[in-house]
């Protein structure tokens, strides 16, 4: 919802009613709770898609660590991910969403300090909620897999997926091969996914 400043009256009103309708929370993205473990994405943005995490390739490889070692305290497998200089996603198995958002909720606070206070913008808001998505079948899953793997490529941050430095591309090419890989992309194909909501 952070085009919220950006509606005018009339959608926000709408927008809001259809929330309460739906009984969905008013102002942030609905979080569902599982109690079996279970395939999530989970996404978060940066303030205003500014490109916080991409300040400098420093700043990207220890925040790719940061981000694998906070989901890997809290998950029973990432299966993919791919940090951008704005935004991430990573796929991860776990028996609570909401433990995993709570920690990453905690990562951006500390790293919103720090890098506030590395660039001496005490303050400055830097992390827009992340939100989950759980996984509904297997297709979802790959189709979502491909997904993340594709983002840095939609995004016009590298021209193929093993390019990106920052993303498990690479090591899922390593581990299950060019042809694999390829019959994957074919099988499970992303169409529209993420039209509306990552553009």
């Amino acid at each position: 919802m952070y085009r919220w400043r950006k509606m005018d009256e009339k959608a926000r009103a709408d927008l809001l009613q259809w929330r309460k309708e739906n009984k969905h929370p008013w102002h942030s993205p609905q979080h569902r709770s599982s109690k079996h473990t279970h395939a999530w994405m989970f996404t978060a943005a940066c303030f205003e898609h500014a490109p916080r995490i991409g300040q400098s390739e420093g700043r990207m490889a220890a925040f790719e660590d940061a981000l694998l070692t906070t989901v890997r305290d809290h998950s029973v497998s990432i299966s993919a991910w791919a940090v951008m200089p704005n935004h991430y996603h990573i796929l991860a198995t776990t028996s609570s969403a909401p433990a995993m958002l709570t920690a990453l909720g905690k990562l951006h606070g500390r790293l919103s300090k720090e890098w506030n206070d590395e660039e001496n913008m005490r303050g400055r808001q830097v992390w827009y909620r992340a939100a989950e998505t759980g996984m509904k079948t297997e297709r979802h899953f790959w189709a979502t897999m491909n997904y993340i793997h594709h983002n840095p490529v939609k995004h016009h941050h590298a021209a193929r997926w093993q390019d990106w430095p920052y993303s498990s591309a690479r090591l899922m090419l390593q581990t299950l091969g060019r042809e694999a890989m390829i019959e994957l992309w074919r099988e499970y194909p992303i169409d529209d996914y993420g039209k509306g909501w990552d553009d």
